[in-house]
C-alpha cells in the first residue's frame, strides 16, 4: 500500500459503570466529505463491540492528524453548516450474533432518522 489507513488506532476503555469508550486516531481526514463517514463508523463499531460484551455504549472521542478541508468544498461545507437538523435518530441493534463478523445489514435499524436533501460535492484529488 502506498499509504497507511487513515484510521490508525482505535482505543477501548471500559469504565466502571458498564459503558464502553471508543478513542480513534485518524492519521488524515478529509474534513467536508469523509469526517461524517469516518465518526458514523467509529460510533457503529463501538455498538457492535459493546453489544458482543454486553456493556453499553457511551462515548466515541476523536483525534484526527492531517483534517483538511479542499478549497473547491468550502462552499458545500458553508451550506451544510447552515441546515438545522431535525429529528433525533436512534440506532437500534436488532440482532447480537454469535460473532461481531456476522452480523448482517438487517441487524440494524435507524429510527427518526429526516435527512435533509443531497449536497454535491466533486471528490478532490
Amino acid at each position: 500500500m502506498a499509504l497507511p489507513p487513515c484510521h490508525m488506532t482505535y482505543q477501548f476503555h471500559v469504565r466502571s459503570d458498564g459503558g464502553l469508550s471508543c478513542l480513534l486516531f485518524q492519521r488524515s481526514c478529509d474534513l467536508g466529505l469523509g469526517f461524517a463517514f469516518n465518526i458514523f463508523e467509529a460510533a457503529l463499531l463501538t455498538r457492535m463491540i459493546a453489544d458482543q460484551t454486553g456493556l453499553r455504549a457511551h462515548e466515541v472521542v476523536w483525534t484526527g492528524g492531517d483534517v483538511h478541508l479542499y478549497l473547491n468544498h468550502a462552499e458545500l461545507v458553508e451550506q451544510q453548516l447552515q441546515r438545522i437538523p431535525d429529528g433525533a435518530p436512534k440506532l437500534r441493534i436488532l440482532r447480537r450474533p454469535s460473532s461481531i463478523f456476522d452480523y448482517r445489514f438487517e441487524d440494524f435499524a435507524v429510527e427518526a432518522y429526516a435527512p435533509q436533501a443531497h449536497i454535491s460535492a466533486p471528490v478532490a484529488v
